[in-house]
């Protein structure tokens, strides 16, 4: 399934470049400003999950952000940021990888998710996706997740997504984190369409240790 997922995704940013998808942003407002609000200033460490061509990294390593990873099962996604960034994507760690498989080597305070939850639509994916985060997050940490709105579509790139409201994105995350802000976003694609997504913040409760 991995590399099924991974070919599709690759030929996807081969076909039409990173500003040719659905989702691009040429400046992420929301996430940063989340960031923001929930990080603890440029030294955070963070992970954005199925980031790789976002110009989410541009944005943070403008800002002087230090601890910078992606992951994303693009390979072409990543070359593709690699590239835009230069000799700035020395600064970040880049991880190809599933994130239903991936073994996380570190935590994190921050994990940032715009678009890649909502496409699994398994239970298993989604449990392991979890069971990721809660290997990843550090307990008092933050996650932002990003998912088409209840009213948003409910197909994207030719797949099927899950959409939520939030309080149904907390609980498919489940223990032991906590719904602390969540709030409705319309994004405009690069042809005009609005799609409606949610942000949901989630905090990993400090006493929880696993």
């Amino acid at each position: 399934m991995s590399s099924e997922r991974a070919e599709h995704w690759n030929a996807a940013y081969r076909a039409k470049g990173e500003a040719g998808v659905s989702w691009f942003e040429a400046m992420p407002e929301v996430s940063l400003a989340l960031i923001e609000e929930f990080g603890h200033g440029p030294e955070t460490a963070l992970i954005d999950i199925g980031g790789g061509a976002s110009r989410l990294t541009d944005a943070l390593i403008a800002r002087g952000w230090t601890s910078l990873s992606v992951l994303d099962l693009s390979q072409a996604a990543i070359d593709a940021a690699k590239a835009r960034l230069g000799d700035a994507a020395e600064r970040v760690a880049w991880i190809v990888d599933d994130v239903t498989r991936w073994r996380p080597a570190r935590n994190y305070d921050i994990w940032h998710d715009r678009a890649a939850f909502h496409f699994l639509t398994l239970a298993e994916d989604r449990e392991a996706y979890a069971e990721r985060l809660r290997a990843a997050l550090a307990p008092g940490g933050h996650a932002i997740i990003a998912t088409f709105a209840s009213d948003g579509p409910e197909r994207c790139s030719g797949l099927p997504v899950v959409r939520y409201a939030p309080a149904e994105l907390a609980a498919a995350i489940g223990a032991p984190f906590v719904l602390v802000h969540s709030e409705h976003h319309i994004h405009t694609t690069p042809w005009g369409a609005a799609q409606a997504f949610q942000f949901s913040v989630l905090r990993r409760e400090p006493s929880s240790q696993t």
